[in-house]
């Protein structure tokens, strides 16, 4: 009996292993649609329509000599998708995606951190939260020094995109196609709140959707994106949305001049971005320089659990030895010494949880 156990413990590890493998790829389309999006404002230009918004005094831990000298040899972006349930408001929502693109300034080498939004990290004021929690409550400069506080970071520069002109840039491309299909479960979700809620707020109509459709419109395709009380759980939405991001791209490959005029008039509106033209410009036409070399999903060490007032969270195992491993990752750094605040956080999620790095369990993603 120990033995069939162990045996299927192993295949179950595997089969997490491949699937994380194969979402690995379908998260760098993340990127790749940023890189187009540059890519569209350089030939188009219309940086009026964006919303520019500098940033001043973004704090940082007190990080060491070494570590500043290191970081100035990358540029470190953060890029938050915001359901705020309002068009063009970047001034509250939860963000339901965060990721950091780290650029090697010499290289032109690019990594990209997707950091899960329910990770159970310090908010501000020393209080622990899921991490979508700072950009809603002191928008967009709380989310970015959160990211700091957190990972001993110098992120000063953001990209954030309201999470429903998706429904645009979809239409914009007369929709997308999704290889496997909606299974029956996400369909009746879907039909039960999702589209009708996000064709309320995007001023569309409203298509319920059938189990085995490929096709989708906007509406459907952020209804399909939001789906989250499935076997996965919060994992498997930020799957879901990272394979709607794929079929865009594809889309977006192979459209026509008319179909990319429509695609940047749509999306261009719902940007918010403290970079500015010249460095939007410097960045778009130097696209061909950079090479996204891989992604990866934070905490890499984790465990999920339930707490009162705090609700599900991912607990990093730790959180000083994830950023450890992060900046492995990102900076090529084997020895990152953290800094006190990073520590004293760390410590504070360990009282808080009880969890430490023999807690961490393999989730496949």
């Amino acid at each position: 009996m120990a033995t069939e156990q162990k045996n299927t413990q192993k295949k179950k590890m595997s089969k997490a292993r491949q699937k994380r493998e194969r979402q690995k790829k379908i998260l760098t389309v993340e990127f790749i649609i940023l890189v187009l999006l540059l890519g569209v404002l350089f030939v188009w230009l219309k940086f009026g329509k964006l919303d520019f918004t500098a940033l001043k005094n973004i704090a940082t831990n007190s990080l060491d000599p070494e570590t500043k000298e290191l970081l100035n040899g990358y540029t470190t972006i953060a890029f938050f998708g915001v359901d705020n349930r309002s068009t063009g408001n970047y001034e509250s929502g939860n963000s339901d995606s965060i990721m950091i693109c780290s650029i090697n300034n010499d290289t032109k080498e690019v990594k990209v951190i997707s950091v899960y939004r329910d990770t159970f990290l310090d908010t501000g004021e020393n209080s622990l939260h899921k991490c979508n929690y700072a950009y809603n409550h002191g928008g967009v400069e709380n989310a970015i020094e959160m990211l700091n506080r957190n990972l001993d970071l110098n992120i000063q520069e953001y990209v954030a995109v309201d999470f429903y002109a998706l429904v645009k840039a979809v239409n914009a491309v007369d929709g997308i196609d999704l290889a496997d299909g909606i299974t029956g479960e996400e369909a009746e979700i879907m039909n039960g709140g999702y589209i009708g809620e996000v064709a309320a707020i995007a001023g569309e109509e409203a298509t319920p959707v059938s189990a085995g459709q490929t096709h989708l419109n906007g509406v459907q395709a952020v209804a399909y994106c939001r789906v989250r009380y499935t076997a996965g759980g919060d994992f498997q939405r930020a799957s879901r949305q990272r394979i709607v991001v794929s079929a865009l791209v594809d889309k977006v490959k192979g459209a026509n001049i008319g179909e990319l005029t429509a695609l940047t008039n749509a999306i261009l509106p719902e940007v918010s971005t403290s970079l500015s033209a010249g460095q939007i410009l410097k960045m778009a036409s130097a696209m061909q320089d950079y090479t996204l070399v891989d992604t990866r999903g934070f905490p890499f060490a984790m465990v999920t659990a339930t707490y009162d007032k705090k609700g599900s969270v991912v607990i990093p195992c730790t959180l000083e030895s994830n950023v450890k491993e992060m900046y492995v990752y990102l900076f090529n750094e084997e020895d990152h010494k953290c800094s006190d605040e990073l520590l004293s956080i760390s410590q504070s999620i360990i009282d808080y949880t009880g969890k430490t790095e023999g807690d961490a369990l393999d989730y496949g993603y």
